[in-house]
């Protein structure tokens, strides 16, 4: 399987899908100083929490070499780190990767600049690797809830291109498609960036997996007729009590779903739970630019005089959610703190 992001250790760089031309074109770039991985991050180059962190965990790579002449070594690579922290501040598992490479540079203080670089990029690569074999673990306990010939609504895309490989949400279709090729999905387009409609359509069409799109307000109206069994979507953070945080529009789904008395999961690794947080009021929700929403291809298709908030992700509360699928199975938002005794 293609990884969505990896360290190429001959280059001393990143290379990542650039997500921002998918579906026309399907390139790598090379992210090679800490400062164009910030951009990468806050443009969206990379998204999906899982393959955010990761980037992450590549940006304190690249901040070390950067700083590996400098005197206060230590305290540069730091401050680069918080600075790449900033670029998302939604998506935990970024500040998650971070601090994993930041312990390793503190534990490993006294070590040279070029020895504490090298670990710091084996424990990059280990954490891509780990990944992988972790949306493969999520997908297998997903399979086990999907009924059989069921059709399985998505929203945003957390898939392959949302983390190093396989998915989280997809990682479940694409496991219950193994077992089952009869599944089908209901891919909601994901206004304003269209995640949905360019990523989540471009992966599976490519599996073989029959994929119907619908736009963001459809969604109802489809569960009403009996069209949709189950709905799967991840997460970005996830508070202690399992409130969730995903993209906007994924709370409107849940309410739906309750209604309509579909199941409805987050699928995500243990990694997006955030165990210093109660509940999802405590989540920083990020505002994006109006851009997004007031232009659709470099076209203005609103008057520049109406006002625009944009916020990135919304919360579902926990009440609203049937189980959250991790690496370690399948729990009631009410039990994810089990995770973390």
């Amino acid at each position: 399987m293609e990884k969505t992001i990896e360290w190429i250790k001959e280059e001393n760089c990143s290379r990542m899908v650039d997500q921002l031309v998918i579906p026309y074109e399907h390139k790598k770039v090379d992210i090679k100083t800490s400062s164009d991985m910030y951009d990468a991050i806050k443009t969206m180059i990379v998204r999906g929490a899982p393959a955010i962190g990761i980037a992450g965990a590549h940006g304190v790579c690249l901040a070390a070499i950067e700083s590996k002449e400098k005197a206060n070594f230590i305290e540069e690579v730091k401050r680069i780190a918080d600075y790449i922290n900033s670029s998302r501040p939604t998506a935990v598992n970024l500040a998650w990767a971070i601090k994993e490479q930041l312990e390793i540079l503190e534990k490993n203080s006294s070590k040279t600049p070029d020895e504490i670089i090298e670990l710091l990029i084996e424990n990059a690569i280990k954490l891509e690797n780990e990944d992988i074999e972790i949306n493969k673990k999520i997908g297998d306990f997903g399979a086990t809830i999907i009924p059989k010939g069921a059709t399985i609504q998505t929203h945003c895309n957390a898939g392959a291109l949302a983390t190093v490989g396989y998915g989280t949400a997809l990682g479940v279709v694409r496991s219950a498609f193994k077992n089952d090729p009869t599944i089908k999905v209901f891919a909601d387009e994901t206004r304003p960036r269209g995640q949905g409609a360019r990523i989540t359509t471009y992966e599976l069409t490519r599996d073989g997996i029959d994929t119907t799109l619908i736009t963001d307000g459809m969604g109802a109206y489809f569960m009403k007729k009996g069209m949709i069994d189950v709905v799967v979507v991840g997460a970005d953070r996830i508070a202690l009590n399992g409130d969730s945080a995903n993209k906007i529009g994924t709370y409107m789904v849940a309410i739906a779903a309750k209604y309509h008395n579909i199941p409805f999961y987050i699928a995500a690794p243990k990694s997006t739970i955030d165990p210093s947080i109660k509940s999802g009021d405590e989540i920083v929700i990020e505002l994006r630019n109006k851009e997004e929403v007031t232009i659709v291809n470099d076209k203005p298709i609103c008057t520049d005089k109406v006002n625009v908030i944009n916020p990135g992700f919304d919360v579902t509360p926990a009440e609203l959610i049937t189980g959250i699928i991790t690496e370690y199975g399948i729990f009631k938002p009410s039990e994810i703190h089990k995770l973390f005794e």
